[in-house]
């Protein structure tokens, strides 16, 4: 429910700025539609408006969008068996809620592949599917109603940070946190959102290294 309400405030604020900027309802619902990105759209709304060539507004969402090549090879050992079709479909459906949710549940486990694993899959991100659709229409068809100094943008971030922040609970995620946030903070100025791309990248790293180190210490305790 929290990853929920999160998708909902999430996706009707991107609704909201996909028509203040300057896109008909018709195009900002095909958007929303097709895309399933609110990162890539936000991204590409800029670009959008001051008419950038096409394989920019492209490259942009791509940068925005390569930590989900971290997810899906996160994911893989636990989906592999399914075909490259039922994989495509649980791939484009996935977003960062839906994995932080099925890490943190069944990230540690030993048999992967299991039914169960893909049923809790299939529970999150389906509904999530439909909140963020239904939500982020109704930003596109209401947003002109609500008053900018809602501010529901960091209603967005407080419901997010309402889920990490619980999960981290060891170490090796405390230093993925921490480097994460630390990178993303000094890329801000970088082009095409390279900050965020960076900040995945090293996190991962700064996390696979913290763990490593407290397994070198528990096997010389041991």
């Amino acid at each position: 429910m929290p990853a929920l309400v999160a998708t909902a405030t999430w996706g009707f604020v991107t609704g909201i700025a996909l028509v203040k900027s300057g896109l008909t309802e018709s195009m900002a619902t095909l958007m929303t539609l097709m895309v399933y990105a609110g990162s890539a759209q936000l991204t590409s709304l800029p670009l959008l408006e001051s008419s950038a060539p096409l394989w920019l507004i492209f490259a942009a969402g791509t940068v925005v969008n390569i930590r989900f090549v971290i997810f899906g090879a996160a994911l893989q050992p636990y989906f592999r068996h399914l075909s490259w079709v039922k994989r495509l479909f649980l791939g484009y459906l996935t977003t960062d809620f839906s994995f932080v949710l099925f890490m943190a549940r069944h990230g540690e486990s030993r048999d992967r592949g299991t039914p169960d694993q893909l049923w809790y899959l299939l529970g999150v991100i389906i509904p999530g599917w439909i909140t963020w659709n239904l939500f982020s229409l109704l930003g596109i068809f209401l947003g002109s109603f609500v008053p900018a100094s809602w501010s529901l943008e960091y209603a967005a971030i407080l419901a997010l940070m309402a889920i990490i922040l619980p999960l981290v609970k060891t170490r090796p995620m405390v230093m993925c946190l921490l480097v994460a946030g630390v990178i993303a903070w000094v890329g801000q100025p970088l082009p095409l959102r390279l900050g965020l791309a960076a900040a995945v990248v090293g996190g991962i790293i700064a996390g696979v290294l913290a763990e490593r180190q407290m397994n070198r210490a528990r096997s010389r305790a041991s």
